[in-house]
């Protein structure tokens, strides 16, 4: 099966924001030998260190969605500041399973390798960071919620694991619920929204992202469960 491809929805001298579809991985990692989105961009994003050039903030291979990436050192330099500093915006839309009680919350809770299954991240866990993940009840549904989520921290897993450690985890993760619900074969993961200061101009700027059409087929069943 081919490597689904990254939409570029914007790029400048300093900046590509990039559409990642699901099941594609950001940059090479131990054991993974197929192509990423920085073999896509390659001669576009540039920066920081030579094996994931461009880089400053990942999504998961099969959570879709917007990332910025930058086109040139100075502009990678003051990104990373921004991920550092908490100033880029991230949300993302998740149907979790169960109806979440509250309208709103955060979830604050240090988040560390799983003791048990180092593939696995856990609240608590090994060697555990803080990690703080907002939300909002976006759509109450007959089984499940989809809740609008603000990232404060980019931990790794950190909102599959948050849900999943308050009872609600992300409709069909394989790795922390149930997997396969509503015809999914991925978790319902979408990076919908991301703002960031301009490297280049000092503008605040935003994009948003529809949600692909496996979740939207998949939020469809899940309103009429």
């Amino acid at each position: 099966m081919p490597t689904p491809r990254a939409e570029i929805v914007h790029r400048d001298e300093a900046v590509v924001v990039v559409d990642k579809p699901a099941g594609l991985v950001v940059h090479r990692a131990p054991g993974h030998r197929g192509e990423t989105l920085v073999d896509q961009l390659e001669g576009i994003a540039t920066g920081g260190p030579r094996e994931r050039p461009g880089i400053v903030h990942r999504l998961d291979r099969d959570t879709s969605g917007l990332m910025v990436v930058a086109a040139s050192e100075d502009a990678h330099r003051d990104l990373a500041r921004q991920v550092r500093d908490r100033e880029i915006g991230r949300h993302y839309l998740a149907l979790v399973e169960g109806r979440v009680g509250s309208r709103a919350g955060t979830i604050d809770a240090p988040v560390g390798r799983d003791h048990r299954a180092r593939e696995r991240m856990a609240v608590g866990g090994r060697r555990p960071r803080e990690a703080r993940t907002h939300f909002e009840v976006a759509e109450l549904l007959p089984a499940d919620t989809l809740v609008d989520v603000a990232l404060e921290t980019g931990r790794t897993h950190q909102i599959r694991t948050h849900f999943a450690a308050i009872g609600h985890p992300v409709c069909g993760d394989p790795r922390y619920g149930r997997g396969s619900r509503h015809g999914l074969d991925r978790q319902f993961l979408h990076a919908h929204r991301l703002s960031f200061r301009h490297p280049a101009t000092g503008e605040e700027v935003s994009f948003d992202s529809a949600l692909p059409p496996d979740l939207q087929a998949a939020l469809e069943r899940a309103r009429n469960a």
